[in-house]
């Protein structure tokens, strides 16, 4: 009788909502490196999305940064000697620790930056897209992006946003060079120089 009262009340404890498992927070690599783009910051949160509207500031490229921990859909790092935390909005299907080491990278991306033709690299430090960047100088300068909405890196077309409502396009050629951006006017005098 004593067994049967206790295996009943074991039971109900494993199953109460008092007692439910939370489950556990993503693990992953602790990564020290820098900021693999540019990014802009809502004080002490930045999102995949990476918004360029009121109320944001840049953290620049290559910035030192190192993850501090995992939480579900954040990342946890100093950035630049500040905490930031790092969300996981739009690209749910990348694991979190593979998303961490999207944007935390092990080498300064600054001294390949060094070796590109002058006006890229202007571009790359004011945070715009201009025609003839690669793919790798268009994320340098502007961030990854969402996969929800660009699935694969190797599309034609990559579609950002200013904010919610404000998308604009980088359209790419065969040899995977920008050759135009498309958008509101807004998105076209922010991200294109000369504009």
């Amino acid at each position: 009788m004593l067994q049967r009262l206790a295996l009943t009340a074991a039971i109900a404890i494993a199953f109460s909502p008092a007692h439910a498992q939370r489950p556990a927070s993503p693990q992953g690599p602790m990564l020290t490196g820098y900021l693999c783009c540019n990014m802009y910051t809502y004080g002490r949160q930045m999102g995949d999305a990476n918004y360029r509207e009121s109320g944001t500031t840049l953290v620049p490229i290559g910035t030192p940064a190192q993850v501090t921990s995992y939480d579900f859909r954040w990342v946890d790092t100093t950035i630049g000697g500040k905490p930031q935390r790092l969300k996981n909005d739009y690209s749910r299907d990348i694991r979190i620790p593979e998303f961490a080491s999207r944007y935390i990278v092990k080498e300064d991306p600054k001294v390949r930056i060094a070796g590109f033709e002058p006006p890229v690299r202007e571009a790359i430090q004011a945070a715009k897209v201009m025609e003839g960047m690669t793919r790798e100088q268009v994320i340098m300068a502007v961030g990854y992006p969402i996969t929800s909405e660009n699935p694969r890196l190797e599309a034609d077309v990559w579609r950002y946003w200013i904010d919610s409502w404000s998308e604009y396009q980088a359209a790419f050629d065969k040899a995977g060079k920008v050759k135009s951006v498309a958008g509101p006017a807004a998105a076209i005098v922010q991200y294109t120089p000369g504009q």
